[in-house]
């Protein structure tokens, strides 16, 4: 194998690859489509979702916070545990 084949194999080839995916991503379709950016009006429904919907109960989706129960957790972001 040649200098010439050893760069073209390992060099060339995975550059014109990250070549070819730069184009894809940076085309002209993917900068037309309108996005959200900070600080504009949210002009959409506030949509809530749960992981776990038949854990909620109507106080939760009241939009109130929870009533506060005996926690018996420590620690934080101090560390304080």
């Amino acid at each position: 194998m040649t200098i010439v084949e050893t760069v073209l194999v390992f060099a060339l080839i995975p550059l014109a690859i990250y070549g070819v995916i730069a184009l894809l991503t940076l085309r002209q379709k993917a900068t037309r489509i309108v996005r959200y950016r900070p600080g504009q009006e949210w002009g959409y429904a506030p949509v809530w979702w749960s992981a776990n919907p038949a854990g909620l109960t109507a106080h939760h989706t009241a939009g109130e916070p929870a009533p506060a129960q005996g926690s018996t957790a420590k620690g934080g972001a101090r560390g304080n545990w």
